[in-house]
C-alpha cells in the first residue's frame, strides 16, 4: 500500500477528517497489506518550534496512526516539504521516525534508507538534503552504490518525495520536482539499476508517467483534498501488488471504487502481427467509448520530408463532423518532431503530447501507445532499436480517457481531403493493434 500528503497531525483540523476517509478504505483491506509506504507530508509542519511539530508527529502516529499493528504492518516514510524543510525538522524526524534504518548516506542517517525484502529493493532518498541545499536537492552516489550492492533483487522501487517530471502541467525545479543538476542524473541512476518504479507524491495528483522504460508514480491523496483540481483529482490510495510479471496496482478512492489500474510492462503482440491500415480514409478499427483502461497501439514506417517550412505532416487523424478533430497524430515544426493532439470538446482548445524530433530525410519507424488507463501519461512512444517505452511530455491532467473515439480514420493527411496537413516525407506505412 502506498499513499502520501495528508498534511495531518492537528485534532480537530479538516485534514484530520479527510485523511480519516483515506486510512478507512485501507483499513477495510482484506487480505491486508504486507507493508505500507507514505510518502511524505504526513502533518501539516512548516512550524520553527520543534515541539509543535513533534506534537503534530505524535497524534499522526499514535491517534490518526493508531488502528495499525506496525508489528505486523511495516510502514516506511519519506522526508518530505512539511516534515524536514531545515535542520530542525532533519533532526525532529529522525527522533519521531527512530524505527526507521539507518543505513543511508554520511549526515543522512534515518532520511535516506533501504530496505531489503527478499527479492524486493525499496531505496527510500531524501529529496529535500540540506547538506546540499534544501528543498528539490538529492543525492545519487549513494542510490547508485545501492542499486548496484543489491542488482539481484528482482524489484527495485525507488521511494521520495519529489517528482522528477512534472505533473498536470505543474512545473518548476525545486519547489515541484526536483532540481535541474540533480534529476539527470538521478533518472540516469534508476534506468541503470533495473529500477521498476519511482514512487513519489507532493503534487496532489495521481499521476503515471514512464520514461526510458521506468515508471513514474504520483500519489499525494491522503487528505489534502482542498487543493486539489475539482472534478480531476480525488482522495485516494494506491494498492500494488508486485510477481514474476512485473508490477500491478490499482487507485482505491475513499468510496472504495477502483479508480485507475495499471498493469506494468505493457504485454503487447509482436509489431509484425499489427494490423495493417490503408492509406487515405477507412473505418476506425476503435470507435466510441470513452474507454476507461482501452489500449491501442500504432506503428508508422517510413522516410521524413527535407528540411521544409514546418507546417504540420499528418501520420493519423481520427475526425468526425462536429469536433475540430479529436485525435491527430503526425509530425510539427522545422524538427518535425513527433506530436499528438487531443480535442475531446467542441469549442474547446485541444491538448498536445509533444515528444522527439525526427532527422530530415531520414528513415524512421516509430510505435506509439494510447493507453486511456494511464492519464495524461498514457501517450507512449518508442523506435523500433529501443524496447523502453517513454510518456510524450504534456501539460494537461487528463489523457485518453476522454475521448470518444471517431469512425473514421485518415492516413497520410487530415480530414479536410489528400492536400490538407499531408505528409510530405515517403514510403508512409501504417499499422495497428486494438
Amino acid at each position: 500500500m502506498v499513499y502520501g500528503d495528508s498534511c495531518s497531525g492537528i485534532a480537530g483540523a479538516l485534514h484530520e477528517k479527510t485523511f480519516a476517509s483515506v486510512n478507512a478504505i485501507v483499513r477495510r483491506l482484506d487480505p491486508p497489506p504486507e507493508f505500507i509506504a507514505f510518502l511524505g507530508d504526513e502533518v501539516a509542519g512548516l512550524t520553527a518550534a520543534r515541539a509543535e511539530l513533534e506534537a503534530q508527529w505524535r497524534h499522526w502516529l499514535q491517534r490518526e496512526m493508531a488502528w495499525l499493528d506496525r508489528q505486523a504492518i511495516p510502514l516506511w516514510n519519506t522526508t518530505s516539504n512539511h516534515t524536514t524543510y531545515d535542520e530542525m525538522s532533519e533532526a525532529a524526524f529522525r527522533s519521531m521516525l527512530g524505527h526507521l534504518p539507518r543505513n543511508g548516506p554520511p549526515g543522512q542517517e534515518g532520511l535516506s534508507y533501504f530496505v531489503r525484502r527478499g527479492d524486493l529493493l525499496m531505496v527510500f532518498v531524501h529529496t529535500m538534503w540540506t547538506g546540499l541545499g534544501g528543498e528539490g536537492h538529492v543525492e545519487t552516489t549513494w542510490l547508485r552504490d545501492v542499486l548496484h550492492h543489491h542488482a539481484g533483487a528482482r524489484h527495485k522501487l525507488v521511494l521520495g518525495h519529489h517528482p522528477v517530471f512534472p505533473i498536470n502541467g505543474f512545473s518548476g525545479p525545486y519547489q515541484r520536482e526536483i532540481g535541474p543538476e540533480h534529476s539527470g542524473d538521478f533518472w540516469n541512476a534508476l534506468v541503470e539499476g533495473g529500477v521498476l518504479a519511482y514512487l513519489c507524491s507532493h503534487i496532489l495528483a495521481f499521476d503515471v508517467q514512464v520514461h526510458r522504460g521506468v515508471l513514474q508514480v504520483c500519489t499525494a491523496g491522503a487528505g489534502t483534498a482542498h487543493r486539489m483540481p475539482e472534478g480531476i483529482e480525488y482522495l485516494h490510495c494506491v494498492q500494488g501488488a508486485l510477481d514474476a510479471e512485473g508490477l500491478r496496482y490499482q487507485v482505491l478512492d475513499t468510496d472504495g471504487r477502483v479508480r485507475e489500474r495499471l498493469s506494468w510492462p505493457l504485454s503487447l503482440a509482436d509489431v509484425a502481427q499489427w494490423a495493417a491500415l490503408p492509406g487515405g480514409v477507412s473505418d476506425a478499427l476503435l470507435a466510441g467509448g470513452p474507454y476507461g483502461d482501452r489500449i491501442l497501439g500504432l506503428r508508422f514506417t517510413g522516410r521524413t520530408a527535407a528540411a521544409g517550412d514546418g507546417a504540420a505532416q499528418t501520420l493519423l487523424s481520427a475526425f468526425q463532423p462536429d469536433l475540430q478533430m479529436p485525435l491527430w497524430v503526425g509530425m510539427r515544426g522545422v524538427d518535425q518532431r513527433l506530436t499528438v493532439i487531443v480535442g475531446p470538446e467542441a469549442r474547446r482548445s485541444p491538448h498536445y503530447w509533444v515528444g522527439p524530433a525526427v532527422a530530415a530525410g531520414a528513415p524512421f519507424d516509430l510505435q506509439l501507445v494510447i493507453h486511456a488507463g494511464m492519464g495524461p501519461g498514457g501517450f507512449l512512444w518508442r523506435s523500433a532499436d529501443e524496447k523502453r517505452w517513454s510518456s510524450l511530455d504534456a501539460a494537461s491532467a487528463w489523457g485518453a480517457e476522454r475521448l470518444v473515439w471517431p469512425q473514421r480514420w485518415s492516413i497520410g493527411h487530415a480530414a479536410r481531403g489528400p492536400a490538407d496537413q499531408a505528409f510530405r516525407g515517403s514510403s508512409l506505412t501504417a499499422s495497428a493493434l486494438v
